[in-house]
């Protein structure tokens, strides 16, 4: 059975004057805050339309892998700056987790039963993919207007109608998403990805999810893994696997290879707006640069090549 529990951290930290800043520099009076992925940005994004009381630095750009990424020198300034950042926590920023870990945890009380591990490497680990539970990150959202009032409790009117209105737009993307999936037939409802980000997605809609690597892109696939991938889409006929946008396409390619020297033939699907977005939304203007927006790019894609 699958648990976790979801940590939202947000830390406070002093604004911290930057000796070092250029002469024309502009001077922005609002709060500063720092958020570590794309998800927390728009977030703060959707809560923040129409009050405008916080400036907001993005410390991972989209596209990046956050499982991996090594914060550089114009991130410690980000946080420095900053009067509080918010992370994600869950390990999701894996390598930034001594960085961030001085933050006080304040969204330790998730719905246990929609909560989720996996086995990894040997143990039990918590998957950070929560967003793809839309009731998740309902949650997470709520979480995250506690701390923006708590900052603000100015905006509080505004950021709870703000709450609401968002809500029933993540109710027409649950229903959107559960129409589409019903394409496919229920057997041919396989989805094969690099790394388990899709977990959430699997429970949620009644979708077979199958990946060579685990849930953080940072750990090692092995020959066996691989092999097994490459044998499950043989037996099962699947015609098309799925990259994503954060990471190594060569795992798909080889998967490809492996199925097509045992007679069998399966499209990797990719190409510009082809990949699927897991741990990070798309840069601004391109498809999926919003939470909904990633959504429904993805359950597009999938449907339209496994229907």
């Amino acid at each position: 059975m699958r648990k976790m529990i979801l940590f939202i951290a947000v830390s406070a930290m002093f604004l911290t004057a930057c000796s070092t800043q250029g002469d024309s520099a502009e001077t922005d009076d609002r709060t500063q805050i720092a958020v570590t992925t794309t998800f927390l940005y728009d977030m703060v994004s959707v809560l923040e339309e129409d009050v405008d009381h916080f400036n907001v630095e993005l410390i991972i750009p989209a596209g990046e892998d956050p499982h991996v990424y090594q914060p550089k020198a114009s991130d410690l300034r980000k946080i420095n700056e900053s009067d509080f950042i918010l992370y994600q926590g869950l390990n999701f920023e894996g390598r930034m987790i001594d960085l961030l870990e001085t933050g006080i945890p304040v969204a330790d009380d998730l719905d246990t039963s929609s909560l989720e591990t996996m086995e990894e490497e040997g143990g039990s680990e918590v998957d950070p993919h929560f967003w793809f539970n839309i009731d998740l990150y309902k949650e997470s959202m709520t979480n995250v207007l506690d701390i923006l009032v708590e900052k603000n409790p100015g905006g509080e009117e505004s950021y709870q109608d703000n709450l609401n209105a968002y809500f029933e737009e993540l109710d027409d993307l649950h229903d959107y998403v559960e129409n589409r999936i019903e394409e496919v037939p229920r057997e041919s409802r396989i989805l094969i990805t690099p790394h388990d980000a899709f977990g959430y997605l699997a429970t949620s809609y009644d979708i077979d999810v199958h990946a060579p690597q685990g849930f953080s892109t940072d750990s090692e696939v092995s020959n066996n893994q691989i092999q097994y991938t490459a044998e499950l889409i043989a037996e099962r006929d699947i015609n098309a696997i799925f990259l994503e946008s954060t990471t190594n396409p060569d795992r798909m390619t080889r998967l490809q290879e492996i199925v097509a020297s045992e007679g069998v033939e399966v499209e990797v699907i990719s190409g510009e707006n082809q990949t699927l977005l897991s741990d990070s939304l798309a840069p601004r203007g391109e498809s999926g640069d919003t939470y909904v927006g990633m959504y429904k790019h993805n359950i597009d894609l999938i449907v339209e090549n496994l229907k």
